[in-house]
């Protein structure tokens, strides 16, 4: 009935060693993070941007912060300027509506001055363009003198030279002619001439007279004689 009795052999390590056994699982995550880190190293050395060291590290932020530090002064420049530019469009706004201001006043005085100028008496000698008022007044050696000159209403501006001479008599009583320099005119309805120049010493002037010309030693477009006062 017995069988044959067996050996029975006894391990006094065998229950350790099976313990100890690492499980395959932890083996295969010790081998992928392994390979992911020298992935990673290969990437970095063969790929990916070089690190910086210490020293480039503390150049980067130095850089950074002068490049900050410059914006901030490119803010504060820009709102300057800014500030600046306004100031001028307000102030050049306030300009347009002076001279705006100015122009109306002009012409209110200019249509006042062409009714004037309507109402006085005509030249005498008439002409394409007429002297239609004139003062001449000498005084210390010097004569001070005013000329408006006038044409039809509609005429348009027209280049014209005015030309005075005065007649007087000169430092020893002779008679003597002083030619004023020629003015160059451009004649619409009306245009004023006026001035101050030096007399010759010792000169002493009676009357002056205005010869309007079309160019210089041109055709005659209009003259008058006036006293000197």
């Amino acid at each position: 009935m017995f069988g044959r009795n067996k050996p029975v052999v006894l391990d006094r390590y065998g229950h350790r060693r099976s313990r100890l056994r690492i499980p395959r699982w932890l083996v295969l995550l010790l081998l992928g993070v392994a390979t992911g880190a020298g992935g990673l190293v290969y990437l970095q050395e063969n790929h990916l941007p070089k690190r910086l060291s210490a020293s480039a590290s503390v150049e980067l932020q130095q850089a950074y912060t002068q490049a900050d530090a410059e914006r901030t002064q490119l803010r504060a420049d820009l709102a300057a300027t800014t500030k600046k530019l306004e100031a001028a469009l307000a102030e050049a706004r306030t300009n347009a509506a002076e001279l705006a201001t100015s122009r109306q006043a002009v012409e209110r005085l200019r249509t006042s001055l062409d009714f004037v100028a309507g109402a006085l008496p005509p030249d005498p000698r008439g002409g394409t363009v007429e002297v239609r008022a004139a003062q001449f007044t000498a005084q210390g050696g010097k004569l001070d003198y005013d000329v408006l000159l006038f044409r039809d209403k509609g005429a348009k501006p027209m280049p014209a030279v005015v030309q005075i001479v005065v007649a007087g008599e000169g430092a020893g009583g002779t008679a003597t002619n002083v030619s004023l320099k020629p003015t160059a005119v451009s004649v619409g309805r009306l245009e004023a001439v006026g001035g101050n120049v030096p007399l010759p010493e010792g000169f002493r002037p009676r009357q002056a007279t205005v010869n309007v010309l079309d160019r210089p030693d041109g055709r005659l477009l209009g003259m008058r004689v006036l006293y000197v006062k």
